[in-house]
């Protein structure tokens, strides 16, 4: 891997395709969270069972990422590279998986294609916000993990829009009693194409450092070589993690928490408080959980336009990192509150507007701000093991903690699971406090 003071600075193209393939992976990520309910729903799933249908994606998550990141540290392929032979495995399983899952006929298959989809994203996902870290100069961070987030919010708004436009060009979004509607098979063989072609190109653009001596880096991999070896490594690296990535943990935690209860219950919460639809088999229902679609696209065409913004910025100018994500999360929070008092459907526009703005900095500012206090050798174990602070939130909430919180915290309607995702949020920007280092949480 080049050293730090070697690495030149990218253009935003250069940049733009290095990351392209979170197009794809946003895209699965943004129709898995936008209709995997609707389709536990609709294969007859009740609301309060819908966390525990979840739980299997972070479990996978919670083993796969950290072995994904320390396998890709220690790979080196002379024509595919450090990461990308990740990229390729992860997007040939998460294509199968996402054009399979709305074809499901019974609950336990559609909880299987989630559990695949979710682990085979995982593969791709992790090495590429290593390969931001591989590739930039510390001066650049903010800027890359920025102009990811771009265009994850481009997946994320096209995506959950999906379904709602198959709807608007004819193909039906209701059917019978058990069967997934046309418009969201559709929307997920589209998905399907997106992911595999963007991280295609991803793949066929981008160029990777060698490490600085091939030979110890080789002499290295075989004196360390075997399961147990990695097992132990990776847990020493976990018990050894740097200060600043366990306060960051503690705010991905809480931000996590938020944005897995909106993922879960978005659609029944909004479907039932906004627009008083209960029956999944109705057409009100399916007319509702498209508008919910179109809603939740609102949060990913915002994180775009600020994030947009943000590039613009940290192009020119340092930032102060911390700063920014807690007055985003902050943003996030009062727009999740906000849903409980929407008494008019479009001013959910404006609710998912603040959350997208959340998103955004959640998207960017911790990774940032990670990869500025860990060993560029370990980059992808460390960025492994810091996702296990999104996947422990995700398990806690599908094991009954978004059930069990929101009913003892607020009441036992629905939509006060938009009130805990709120209060999530806010509690996750009061622990950015936490981080004093000013080498993390400002630009180098």
């Amino acid at each position: 891997m080049q050293l730090e003071y070697n690495k030149p600075k990218l253009s935003f193209w250069q940049i733009w395709n290095m990351s392209f393939g979170f197009l794809g992976i946003q895209f699965g990520f943004a129709l898995q969270g936008g209709f995997m309910s609707r389709i536990f729903q609709t294969l007859g799933a009740e609301k309060d069972a819908i966390p525990m249908l979840w739980i299997a994606a972070p479990l996978t998550g919670l083993i796969v990422q950290p072995i994904v990141g320390y396998l890709s540290d220690r790979t080196w392929h002379p024509i595919l590279g450090r990461r990308r032979p990740f990229f390729f495995i992860g997007a040939v399983l998460s294509t199968l998986a996402l054009f399979f899952a709305p074809y499901s006929s019974a609950l336990w298959m559609a909880v299987g294609s989630l559990w695949i989809l979710d682990a085979s994203i995982n593969i791709s996902m992790e090495p590429f916000r290593a390969l931001v870290a591989d590739k930039l100069p510390d001066s650049q961070r903010s800027y890359g993990f920025v102009i990811q987030t771009l265009i994850i919010g481009i997946g994320t708004w096209i995506a959950s829009n999906l379904p709602w436009f198959m709807t608007q060009i004819g193909v039906p979004n209701t059917a019978e009693p058990g069967i997934i509607p046309d418009s969201v098979k559709f929307a997920f063989g589209i998905g399907a194409f997106v992911l595999f072609s963007s991280i295609l190109i991803t793949i066929l653009t981008t160029k990777e450092y060698p490490p600085e001596n091939l030979a110890e880096f080789k002499a290295e991999k075989e004196k360390n070589q075997g399961f147990f070896n990695g097992f132990v490594e990776i847990f020493k690296n976990i018990i050894g993690m740097p200060k600043v990535m366990f306060q960051l943990g503690l705010v991905q935690f809480f931000s996590w928490f938020a944005f897995f209860t909106m993922w879960s219950f978005a659609t029944p919460a909004i479907t039932e408080h906004v627009f008083g639809a209960t029956d999944p088999t109705s057409l009100a229902y399916n007319n509702a959980a498209d508008s919910v679609g179109n809603y939740l696209g609102t949060y990913g065409l915002t994180s775009m336009f600020f994030a947009l913004t943000l590039a613009m910025i940290t192009s020119k100018i340092k930032i102060n990192r911390k700063l920014v994500h807690m007055l985003s999360l902050i943003a996030g929070g009062i727009g999740f509150i906000s849903i409980y008092y929407v008494d008019q459907a479009w001013m959910l526009h404006i609710s998912f507007s603040l959350v997208g703005i959340a998103w955004a900095s959640i998207l960017s500012m911790p990774y940032a701000m990670l990869s500025s206090s860990v060993d560029p050798k370990k980059m992808g174990v460390f960025m492994g093991i810091f996702n296990m602070f999104i996947v422990l939130p995700q398990i806690l909430a599908a094991l009954g903690g978004i059930n069990f919180l929101y009913k003892l915290l607020f009441g036992e309607d629905v939509v006060f699971t938009m009130v805990l995702a709120g209060t999530s949020l806010f509690i996750a920007g009061l622990c950015t406090l936490l981080i004093t280092n000013k080498a993390v949480t400002h630009d180098g």
